[in-house]
């Protein structure tokens, strides 16, 4: 029995266009190209954009903050001044302060030196002659010194000069005993226990005094005699705190 036979293998006939595959290879590259090109092209732009605007708001921040330092150095020396015209304006305060009380204790001074003259020359009848018209003093806190000043007057009568002596005393406790102490025996300017005067209106009699140890002042005591056609006496007593409170 013969074997079947088999069918006859076809064949497709091709046509080969190496040409026509080529070219559309380059086609497909060249597109790829062009797309890359075109995406990079596409990014670059947009990023160039974002670093303009970087740039733009780099330069303003810069702006700004120039200004800002202007401002502050500005707000800086304004403040400056103002604490000096702050500090010029305390101590021209604290001038005027002063000159008004320099110029509140010179009129003080000048009313007290015209009651002095005043009361010299045109007295009152129940006080002519010789007088004690002040005794002050000075306290200095570093020696522990006082400068004194008593003053004597002749009042009324001033046409003829009146003389004498005046007493100083110091009265005070001294191991809880009363101690009077002469002027005398506390200056080194007064020599004598009583001192001499002379005078038509008024005199001045001046020094320093200097304290004992463990004495403690009460009171001063000043006493003037004067002598001759002219004889009378004159006392007044001065509290030490009186004396001393400024």
């Amino acid at each position: 029995m013969s074997e079947p036979r088999k069918p006859a293998e076809e064949y497709v006939v091709v046509r080969h266009r190496p040409k026509s595959r080529l070219r559309r290879v380059i086609i497909v590259i060249v597109f790829t190209i062009v797309a890359a090109a075109a995406g990079y092209a596409a990014g670059l732009a947009q990023g160039g954009f974002r670093f303009t605007s970087v740039e733009a708001s780099n330069d303003k921040l810069e702006n700004e903050l120039a200004m800002l330092k202007i401002r502050h150095r500005e707000a800086q020396q304004q403040l400056v001044n103002l604490e000096r015209g702050k500090l010029i304006d305390k101590q021209a305060l604290n001038q005027t302060r002063q000159t008004l009380v320099d110029l509140e204790t010179h009129v003080s001074r000048l009313k007290s030196d015209l009651t002095f003259y005043k009361n010299i020359m045109a007295p009152s009848e129940t006080s002519k002659g010789l007088q004690v018209d002040r005794f002050s003093m000075v306290g200095d806190r570093q020696t522990g010194d006082y400068s004194f000043k008593l003053v004597l007057t002749q009042v009324g009568n001033n046409k003829s000069y009146i003389s004498g002596v005046v007493a100083v005393n110091i009265i005070g406790m001294r191991d809880d005993e009363k101690e009077v102490i002469a002027l005398r025996d506390l200056s080194q300017e007064i020599e004598d226990l009583g001192v001499r005067f002379r005078f038509r209106y008024f005199q001045d009699v001046e020094g320093k005094l200097t304290l004992p140890d463990g004495f403690e002042p009460l009171e001063v005591q000043v006493v003037a005699q004067a002598e001759g056609r002219k004889s009378s006496q004159a006392e007044r007593t001065f509290n030490w705190d009186d004396l001393t409170e400024n």
